[in-house]
């Protein structure tokens, strides 16, 4: 009934864009569908059938059998039945149910028209549900791509012409980045949103320092060592503990690396920010003793009901346990809690 040329217009527009063959019969049938509401306002009484491989579109439109028409879109006259239908005489009656063939040269070129804007339309939120559906799987993986924009402190970075915005307090903000730049960070939400899918990724989440322990440490990849806990100042310093689930292995050693190589290529990947390993302990006080490395308590009094501790210090030592702006001891409190 159709031009096989329009079909494949539509068929390469839909290789393009990796729409699969069942979707773009399913987006044309709707095309002609939505073109016969607009044009008389309703289609309820329509359907459409695409042969992707006959190349052929069939629309019918269902209309009752009357004496006197008063509404064209769903009623026929028996006269009228008769001359679209000759071979039907017989068989055909005032209150039944004709269907009509629809030529769709009656549009004209308003279809062409009405049909890009359509396909375009559909093809785009197509796109946007591909997209939602391959990052919504990937949530708390990283990813690396390379900065598009900068825009109302949000930091936009494409991946394969899809675009994931790094919002201002997902940023390291002691870092500054430019157009161009290639940035590594953790897929932290997505959402979809009217304009498509929200994808945020994040530098200053405790997971993303995870997942970077995680490569470059095959212990911990392979569950050998697990990270219990993490306490980030993103850029400036952070506190994680760590547990071996072999004897035979130091987790601290393992995070470390030979002459250091595992825990500085995370440090310059952080833009520098000092990282404390702690070997993990079930006895509260060793833990909490060693959380606040680099200073050393004289005594601890903890109260386990309260999940309360007071640390006591030599005046030499009171410092490096307070850290900068109480840093290393805040730090501390949280990675125990």
């Amino acid at each position: 009934m159709i031009n096989r040329d329009l079909i494949e217009v539509f068929s390469d527009i839909a290789r393009e864009k990796n729409v699969e063959r069942s979707e773009l019969a399913t987006i044309l049938e709707e095309l002609f569908l939505y073109v016969i509401e607009k044009e008389y306002g309703d289609s309820s009484n329509c359907s459409c059938i695409v042969n992707l491989d006959k190349g052929e579109i069939e629309i019918y439109s269902e209309k009752t059998i009357v004496k006197e028409v008063d509404d064209y879109k769903v009623e026929i006259t028996l006269e009228e039945a008769i001359g679209k239908e000759p071979d039907a005489e017989g068989d055909l009656d005032v209150g039944d149910v004709f269907v009509e063939v629809i030529d769709p040269r009656i549009f004209g070129r308003r279809l062409v028209t009405t049909a890009k804007q359509f396909f375009a339309q559909r093809l785009r939120d197509i796109e946007r549900n591909y997209i939602y559906e391959d990052y919504i799987n990937r949530v708390g993986e990283i990813v690396i791509g390379a900065v598009h924009q900068i825009q109302g402190g949000n930091v936009f970075i494409n991946i394969d012409k899809t675009e994931l915005r790094m919002p201002r307090n997902e940023q390291i903000l002691a870092e500054r980045y430019r157009r161009g730049d290639t940035i590594r960070a953790v897929i932290k939400s997505v959402e979809f949103t009217s304009k498509g899918p929200d994808i945020v990724i994040s530098r200053s989440d405790n997971h993303f320092l995870y997942k970077l322990f995680e490569m470059e440490v095959p212990e911990i990849e392979d569950g050998i060592i697990d990270i219990t806990a993490i306490a980030r100042h993103p850029g400036s310093r952070a506190k994680i503990i760590v547990k071996s689930n072999d004897r035979r292995i130091d987790p601290v050693g393992a995070c470390v690396g030979m002459r250091g190589s595992r825990i500085q290529a995370i440090v310059r990947e952080l833009n520098n920010e000092k990282i404390d390993i702690i070997n993990s302990s079930e006895q509260a006080e060793i833990l909490v003793s060693r959380a606040l490395s680099p200073a050393k308590p004289v005594q601890l009094f903890i109260d386990d009901d309260k999940n309360y501790c007071i640390a006591l210090f030599e005046d030499e030592n009171l410092d490096a346990a307070i850290g900068k702006n109480g840093m290393n001891v805040n730090l501390a409190s949280k990675v125990t809690e």
